[in-house]
């Protein structure tokens, strides 16, 4: 497939994107701009957005779908999140979303799918909008809560050890774009990795080169973990997750899929080219 969606779509296309000013939504919106769609972007605070002048912006809360009927005038696809509010809890309004959009117009939809299916997948299943969900494993940006120790100490300090096959945000909302935009991609379930599977230790050294200075890997303890997941305000059921998820990783956390480039027709970012773009957040 061409990697320009502008390229192939049949017609100037108003989309709408759920999550916008999020780690994968922001993207999205830029690459569609780019691209030459409209793109209306969703957001709970319009005024805090600080997206480029040429991107309608409307305010609304996912939670709440009476919020949602200006955001869904005249859209013919949306992009879909499926968690919300500060504390990131799955949707269960779903319903009342889907039908919303059928009422609007709405053919065709990407969803950023989480651990499990939420509200939004059911009602989707039974509706007349074509879908595709999008399944990456693990973000590249969950680098950035290594921040404060790498600027504080110079090192990463965690219980997992394990390779992960991280996605950059850019080439989810690349996939996107493109479900988004042609033909072909309702019904599909696109898993999502990088193009390698690098452990956390191999990841800091990529951090390293591109801030240009030393940065030292540490693996904790158990219970250091817990106070290092605590220290974040997590609470106590998501800080035993992280544990569980430490120690017993999903099959799929180090798989490479190929699924970047065959949606996209190029090769999937590396973590090294991430680490190059985000060398800031990682300088005192």
């Amino acid at each position: 497939m061409l990697e320009n969606p502008k390229e192939t779509s049949p017609a100037r296309r108003t989309i709408l994107v759920t999550g916008a000013t999020g780690t994968v939504g922001r993207h999205l919106v830029h690459q569609l701009a780019a691209a030459g769609h409209r793109v209306r972007a969703l957001s709970r605070h319009p005024a805090q957005a600080n997206l480029p002048r040429e991107i309608e912006v409307v305010q609304g809360d996912l939670s709440d779908a009476a919020s949602l009927v200006h955001a869904f005038e005249g859209v013919s696809a949306v992009h879909l999140i499926t968690l919300t509010g500060d504390n990131g809890e799955s949707l269960t309004n779903g319903d009342e979303i889907i039908r919303l959009a059928e009422r609007s117009g709405v053919r065709n939809a990407t969803v950023l799918g989480g651990w499990d299916e939420t509200s939004v997948e059911e009602a989707l299943r039974g509706s007349s909008i074509g879908w595709a969900r999008l399944e990456p494993v693990e973000f590249m940006a969950n680098a950035l809560e290594w921040a404060a120790s790498i600027k504080g100490e110079g090192v990463v300090r965690m219980l997992a050890t394990w390779p992960g096959a991280v996605v950059h945000e850019a080439d989810i909302a690349a996939v996107a774009a493109v479900a988004l935009t042609q033909e072909g991609h309702a019904g599909k379930r696109y898993p999502l990795s990088g193009p390698q599977a690098l452990t956390p230790a191999e990841r800091t050294a990529c951090i390293a080169t591109a801030v240009g200075r030393p940065i030292t890997f540490e693996a904790l303890s158990e219970e250091q973990e817990r106070e290092r997941l605590r220290s974040y305000g997590y609470p106590e059921d998501y800080v035993e997750f992280g544990i569980q998820l430490a120690r017993n990783p999903p099959v799929q956390a180090a798989r490479v899929v190929p699924t970047v480039e065959q949606v996209t027709g190029r090769p999937g970012r590396t973590f090294a080219s991430w680490a190059l773009e985000n060398a800031h957040a990682f300088r005192s």
